[in-house]
């Protein structure tokens, strides 16, 4: 009999008995703080040095991409934030694959080089990938087989708002945010004047190595930051056999440095990211004379950010963030380069944060950007394209005693113009509205209300020829309409001493929702694709509650249980949306003491079996994984960390629904990952 995956409702009905037993039977023995999903870290710059004897006091960490740096506890918009060890334990080689196991995000695959996040059933330009605030500005948007330029090995810590994010982050976030705080521009100087990180591994399932350091040091009103990356995977295993042209190899790195005073602080930074891959889809094959395919990629990044403390009357503080971004990558058939992608970028973000006014904090700013893509040799399948936007937001927060209440508002002018084309206009805007009940210290519910809009992107618009990373004749519309998502959710906390619990319920009602449509039709002895409109409806939940079932002088016991669900629908008998991330349900078993750290646990995901047309199903499986780690030589300077992970221990043929790939390469193998990680 085949499981199939529970709805939403069974998902918070779970959560909802799981707290309701833990107010009645809380341990007061020995209670233990919140941990509340690993955010209770320390942050101190990127690749910081952790204390891991002193987690369980460390305060709560707060959240860089909403205005004010909100704790992370105090954020009515859903968010997830990865830090300290739970970051080190999720790390992996593309920033989708790291983030995949919070609830509600999975991520795309294209081979192990190439993954973006989905978040709520939302991918490509719906979700805004950003560094320190500002968007990534290379092509992975494009089309699933471009990876994306932020390295989660560099990462301080990740945060993901789930949900529409146009309001601070224009129309590129309509589906969510994933932003990686990195530290390239220190805020402050260490307290110690220099701190760091280094680390090293190997990773059996494609005789995989890398390496990554992290500096930071300063004092009198100065400080600097270097880092770097070298990594090496070789062709991946799956079961059975090995996945041929499935090698990666990056290099990234970045010096900044910033002047720092009472008045705030300005900074630079320069980075550099280095990728070459192969194309699992399109291994060649020697005896017909075809090659194989691979991508070299190349971005060089410059960053200026800066805020000034109370630099106007009623201006608490103002904060600023510059980027150019030169991107180029080239699909080599062999050793001959066929297209060649370019995106040069310049970004700005201006956040006015106001001084209390009759009860209301906010903050108003505006952000702009103008982007030229071109995509030129045989894949030329969108024509070179300017994009240019500027819009203006505001955000409110008052409490009214128990009652939080957030309002905010955004308008957009955005264009994009291709080469000999006409240009399109939209206008976008954006509405929400928040509010938070704190019941009692314990509990507290949450309901946001979002209107947002977001104009099409380059491909969906003008799109016209063969694709050959996905093997299809992909058409746009240069008629397409800004869509339209309203959204509500309803969100339940529970903070207690014996269990940590969260769920979530949503719906999402989408005007003019754009999707790439499979037609039945053959051009170029190519299946062809259509960027199509239509209403639809996307609506699940997401749960997960945390036990701390022990602390003893053996160590602390937790169990963490999670899952999430999403269906997505069109109207008008338009069937499933294409490419919807599957049901997952999800047990974890951690431990800790003052030196080792250890755990262990399961991820079902269900069959999709809730398909479009001309889309294939895909098989359910188990994902087991384990992780543990040793603190030696720890003093007051330094501590030393020795890891051993391993991931699908059960070697399951993986296929995630998400993929265009799915079905010429599946996730990795049984693999162990074994390495030092020093902080200072």
């Amino acid at each position: 009999m085949r499981l199939r995956p529970p709805s939403f409702a069974i998902h918070l009905g779970i959560a909802l008995s799981i707290t309701h037993i833990a107010a009645v039977n809380a341990a007061t023995d020995d209670p233990q703080p919140p941990s509340d999903g690993g955010q209770n870290v320390e942050q101190s710059g990127a690749l910081p040095k952790v204390d891991r004897k002193k987690t369980e006091e460390l305060p709560t960490i707060t959240v860089q991409s909403v205005p004010g740096q909100q704790d992370v506890d105090k954020v009515v918009t859903p968010v997830s934030v990865l830090s300290g060890a739970e970051l080190d334990d999720a790390r992996a080689g593309t920033i989708g694959q790291t983030v995949a196991n919070v609830p509600g995000v999975q991520t795309t695959s294209f081979g192990q080089g190439v993954g973006r996040p989905v978040i709520r059933g939302f991918d490509g330009p719906r979700i805004s990938v950003l560094s320190d605030g500002l968007g990534s500005e290379d092509v992975s948007s494009v089309s699933q087989d471009h990876a994306v330029t932020v390295e989660p090995f560099l990462a301080d810590q990740i945060e993901i708002l789930k949900g529409p994010s146009t309001l601070l982050y224009g129309s590129g976030a309509i589906g969510g945010v994933v932003n990686v705080v990195d530290g390239r521009i220190p805020q402050s100087a260490p307290a110690n004047g220099v701190s760091g990180r280094v680390q090293v591994g190997f990773d059996s399932v494609s005789s995989g190595n890398s390496e990554a350091f992290r500096v930071d040091a300063g004092g009198n009103g100065f400080a600097l930051h270097a880092d770097g990356l070298s990594r090496e995977d070789h062709d991946y295993d799956i079961p059975g056999e090995t996945l041929p042209n499935s090698y990666v190899r990056t290099k990234a790195g970045a010096l900044g440095g910033s002047w720092i005073g009472d008045w705030g602080y300005a900074g630079l930074s320069v980075s550099r990211y280095l990728d070459t891959y192969g194309n699992p889809a399109e291994p060649g094959d020697a005896a017909a004379g075809e090659d194989p395919v691979h991508l070299q990629m190349e971005q060089t990044r410059y960053d200026l950010k800066g805020a000034l403390n109370a630099p106007l009357p009623g201006i608490d503080k103002l904060e600023f963030n510059l980027g150019h971004t030169a991107y180029q990558h080239v699909e080599f058939n062999g050793d001959v380069p066929g297209t060649t992608f370019t995106n040069n970028a310049n970004e700005g973000r201006l956040v006015f944060t106001q001084a209390p006014l009759g009860g209301w904090l906010g903050a108003f700013g505006v952000q702009a950007f103008h982007r030229d893509f071109a995509a030129l040799g045989a894949e030329t399948f969108v024509p070179p394209t300017t994009t240019k936007g500027i819009g203006v937001f505001l955000t409110e927060r008052r409490d009214f005693g128990a009652l939080g209440v957030d309002l905010g508002a955004r308008v957009d002018r955005q264009s994009s113009t291709p080469q000999d084309g006409a240009e399109r206009d939209f206008h976008p805007y954006s509405l929400s509205a928040g509010l938070t009940w704190r019941m009692n210290d314990a509990w507290h519910l949450t309901l946001n209300l979002d209107r947002a809009q977001r104009a099409p992107a380059e491909e969906e618009l003008f799109a016209d020829g063969p694709h050959d990373a996905s093997a299809t004749y992909e058409v746009g519309s240069p008629f397409l309409r800004k869509e339209t998502a309203n959204q509500a959710e309803l969100g339940l906390h529970y903070h207690g001493d014996f269990v940590d619990a969260k769920a979530s319920v949503y719906a999402n009602r989408y005007d003019d929702f754009i999707y790439l449509a499979d037609t039945g039709l053959i051009r170029d002895d190519l299946p062809v694709r259509d960027w199509s409109q239509r209403n639809a409806l996307f609506r699940g939940g997401e749960a997960e509650a945390t036990f701390h079932l022990a602390a003893n002088p053996s160590g602390h016991y937790d169990l963490r249980v999670w899952g999430d669900k999403v269906r997505a629908t069109l109207d008008d008998g338009g069937g499933n949306v294409p490419r919807i991330p599957t049901g997952r349900l999800g047990a974890e078993l951690q431990w800790h003491n003052d030196d080792w750290r250890a755990s262990a646990g399961a991820t079902r995901y269900f069959a999709q079996d809730d398909i479009a047309s001309f889309e294939t199903r895909t098989a359910g499986f188990t994902m087991v994984s384990a992780h543990l780690a040793w603190s030696f030589f720890n003093n007051d300077r330094m501590s030393w960390e020795a890891f051993l992970d391993g991931s699908n221990l059960a070697n399951q043929v993986a296929r995630l629904s998400t993929s265009l790939i799915k079905d010429a390469a599946p996730l990795p193998g049984r693999s162990f990952s074994v390495g030092v990680r020093g902080m200072f």
